[in-house]
């Protein structure tokens, strides 16, 4: 190897791969995935164009693809946790398969049939046309789960379209590869020109049991790896190696097969690599650690990774192929609706998710461009020209898939943004005792987005502060009875705070909001204590000022970190209770749902009894769950769990 190349090669690429990151930010601002700056940053200091990379310093990095390669079958499988696909089995299995074998058969069919349009199939035989057609219907059948996963988190989507979209995303990409493996035996034995008899099927059957088994085997290794107490720095390079050996090794192993035996072994290290982290996810308990180490990496290693592959895209190529991606595309969109139609009407969905299902699945990134890649390396007689035709197919896709699935979201009535959350969706509480303390305190639930109603018994106190404050939230409650309170509260009010100078007062309105109401979740300060057990007896949290400052500065001597976060404005941590609403939850165990690593469970309330929560505690619907963590992650959380 020629290090001195190879340092300036690495060296030239850093420079690129910093300027693809600000590009792909700056496309954000247009809308535009991230993935498209890279490509085009790649695109434009690649040999083709501005020529900052030459073909040599872009071949002898070949390694960083593979490694990147290794990092998108792990982050694949990873994200495929068996307990989230539970309840919607029967859906997720028949969309999928349905969705596969349409792509499959249609776009394959079309390539097949426009081979003679297309430059670098024109030349092969007809049993290498149907190679290439039988790799392009695999690559063209992946989807993008970190994609599905982005648009239903902005879209704040919950329901049963989205569970099954998000399961059929997960399931179809581990399909896919396997399909991948055997699609590629097939292409290899097509395009050396090999027959297929008994001795073939057995071959392939071995090669995709054989893969699987050393997944397991490498997942055995990624445990060691993820069970010792190292510092990330050092964990996630030894983790990339992994993946990189793997890769090393079956090329390797397929060099020697093809100069000592009869044939050629093609183990799959794609299917390697996503057969371990699969392993690890569902069998074992470091699926947590394994999720952290590929977040920390993401980044980096997707900016090196489609920065690559857009350093070897050909324009002139490019162009040429251009109506025939179009028409690909085209084909695509047609093969998912009949696809998904098909699939949904077997699995009993209901018509209008079927007649929407297709736009769920048009978005492609990481696994298709994987696939196309790894075609380009494994068959280096069809050139880079495959790998752009698949490149631009899934660009096509990437751009036109996020606004397609929105829609449907929307359509499904499943998106809980602001504009869109129903009336029964938004915790309304309300305070009782117009003053300085009750302001702020409403100020900060209209952040968290709760809609506040602000009640007082003195008419002063309520004109003051309308003159002077633009809430717009106080009302003036005459009378201390149901009829009036009624007239002011929304109907499914979760919470009371009541704030008054006169205890009696306060203890009224907490016996109508509890017996009248049924709000069961109450907080009254108190300015004695002679009616405390009253207050205690329908379940009022009482609150001393005095006491309560004895026990905030306890907090802060014995657990200040913990106290600091809960108590103080911290702006990256927050404290927030979830209400359990989402059935597929309803039996789970608190270690098997998969929660962001900066979350943490503090609590959990279930029929007005306290659980210390572990591993192993059940959840149910209507559990009232406390979590704390940075505010981005609760609110993934809550929308996991219910609101």
């Amino acid at each position: 190897m020629d290090y001195g190349l190879l340092a300036f090669s690495l060296g030239s690429f850093a420079f690129t791969a910093l300027a693809a990151y600000q590009i792909g930010r700056f496309a954000t601002r247009f809308h535009l995935p991230l993935i498209s700056g890279y490509l085009l940053a790649g695109l434009l200091a690649g040999p083709f164009v501005l020529q900052l990379m030459a073909r040599p310093n872009v071949e002898i990095l070949r390694f960083l693809d593979e490694v990147s390669l290794a990092f998108i079958a792990f982050a694949a499988g990873s994200e495929m946790a068996l307990d989230e696909l539970r309840g919607r089995y029967r859906s997720i299995g028949w969309n999928t398969l349905t969705q596969i074998a349409a792509i499959y058969i249609f776009c394959g069919a079309t390539i097949f049939l426009l081979a003679d349009y297309i430059p670098f199939m024109q030349g092969l035989t007809t049993a290498g046309k149907a190679a290439v057609s039988l790799m392009a219907g695999t690559i063209l059948a992946a989807r993008s789960p970190s994609s599905a996963i982005a648009i239903i988190n902005e879209m704040r989507a919950r329901g049963p379209f989205v569970k099954g979209v998000l399961g059929v995303t997960l399931v179809k990409d581990v399909l896919i590869v396997v399909l991948f493996a055997f699609s590629t035996s097939v292409a290899a034995t097509l395009l050396t020109g090999r027959s297929f008899d008994a001795g073939f099927i057995i071959l392939v059957a071995f090669e995709i049991l054989a893969s699987i088994g050393f997944g397991i085997l490498i997942a055995q290794l990624m445990a060691l790896l993820l069970r010792n107490h190292w510092e990330d720095w050092l964990k996630i390079p030894l983790l990339l190696l992994i993946g990189y050996l793997v890769f090393a090794l079956a090329g390797e192993i397929r060099q020697f097969s093809h100069d000592n035996l009869p044939f050629e072994l093609l183990f799959e290290p794609l299917l390697i690599c996503m057969v371990a982290s699969f392993w690890i996810t569902n069998r074992s308990p470091y699926r947590s650690e394994l999720r952290h180490l590929l977040h920390r990496v993401e980044t980096p290693i997707f900016v090196i990774f489609f920065t690559l592959i857009g350093q070897a895209l050909d324009l002139s190529v490019l162009g040429a192929l251009l109506p025939i991606t179009l028409v690909i595309f085209a084909v695509r969109l047609a093969a998912l609706f009949i696809g998904g139609y098909i699939g949904g009407t077997l699995a009993g969905d209901p018509p209008r998710f079927n007649r929407l299902t297709w736009m769920a699945y048009i978005t492609q990134a990481g696994v298709g461009l994987g696939l196309a890649k790894e075609v380009a390396i494994e068959f280096p007689q069809l050139g880079n020209e495959f790998a752009t035709l698949m490149v631009a197919a899934i660009v096509l896709s990437q751009l036109a898939g996020p606004p397609f699935f929105k829609f449907a979201i929307r359509m499904v009535g499943e998106s809980h943004l602001p504009k869109d959350i129903a009336d029964d969706e938004i915790l309304d509480v309300v305070i009782v005792g117009i003053e300085n303390q009750s302001r702020q305190l409403a100020e900060r639930l209209l952040e968290h987005g709760w809609r506040v109603k602000l009640l007082d018994i003195d008419q002063s106190h309520v004109s003051q502060l309308t003159a002077s404050d633009g809430l717009r939230h106080e009302h003036w409650l005459p009378e201390i009875s149901a009829e009036k309170v009624g007239a002011l509260i929304e109907p499914k009010t979760e919470v009371a705070v009541t704030l008054l100078p006169d205890d009696a007062d306060s203890l009224k309105l907490c016996q109508i909001f509890y017996e009248d109401f049924g709000i069961t979740r109450q907080i009254a300060r108190l300015n004695t204590f002679n009616l405390v057990e009253q207050f205690r007896d329908l379940g009022v949290h009482v609150l001393d000022p005095a006491n309560a400052m004895v026990h905030l500065l306890d907090n802060f001597v014995r657990a200040p970190q913990l106290a600091a976060m809960v108590f103080e404005d911290d702006p990256d941590h927050d404290v927030v209770q979830v209400t359990i609403a989402d059935p597929n939850v309803d039996g789970l165990h608190l270690r098997e749902l998969i929660l962001p690593d900066d979350v943490l469970v503090m609590a959990i309330v279930r029929r007005g009894h306290s659980i210390v929560p572990h591993g192993y505690t059940n959840l149910h619907l209507e559990d009232e769950v406390t979590l704390i963590g940075p505010t981005e992650s609760l609110e993934e959380v809550a929308l996991k769990l219910g609101y």
